[in-house]
């Protein structure tokens, strides 16, 4: 099984970035949980981060080709991006979106969520462990669909 982790805006930020907010951790040791928590479950990881809507939109179009899943912090292009929400349903694969804070306990522009309903779910509010939790949701998804549908694995995993 092989799954996508994309990192939006500001997230190459994280540890400088509102510490109090969104947490001391760098994304790279959050990434390095996912990544180990993914070789325990028999996952192969690839992470990508951009600031740029454009990119992360190529990015989740092609992740259908040669991944079975996503993990998507679209960050604050959760609450202004029509155009990720379309690359999502496009790709053709399950996706879980994952934020640090709880988008409904914060300001009101922030519970604007344009991603979510192109998502099979939803990790808000759990800091970086959100990360490992959305993994361990989209692998379980992921297994049973196969298990339902009699389909093969993707890729090495």
């Amino acid at each position: 099984m092989r799954i996508l982790v994309v990192n939006g805006p500001n997230l190459d930020r994280l540890g400088r970035r509102e510490p109090e907010r969104y947490g001391r951790e760098p994304l790279e040791k959050i990434l390095a949980r996912v990544r180990t928590r993914a070789g325990e479950l028999g996952v192969e990881i690839e992470a990508f981060q951009s600031n740029e809507e454009g990119t992360l939109v190529s990015r989740i179009n092609s992740a259908g080709d040669s991944f079975d899943g996503i993990v998507l912090n679209p960050a604050a292009y959760t609450h202004t991006s029509v155009a990720l929400r379309d690359a999502i349903q496009a790709a053709g694969i399950p996706c879980v979106e994952v934020h640090l804070t709880n988008l409904y306990a914060r300001e009101a522009f922030r519970q604007t969520n344009y991603t979510a309903g192109a998502c099979v779910g939803v990790v808000a509010g759990f800091g970086a462990e959100g990360y490992v939790l959305a993994l361990e949701a989209l692998a379980a998804h992921v297994g049973r669909s196969r298990a339902a549908t009699g389909k093969k694995k993707r890729g090495r995993g």
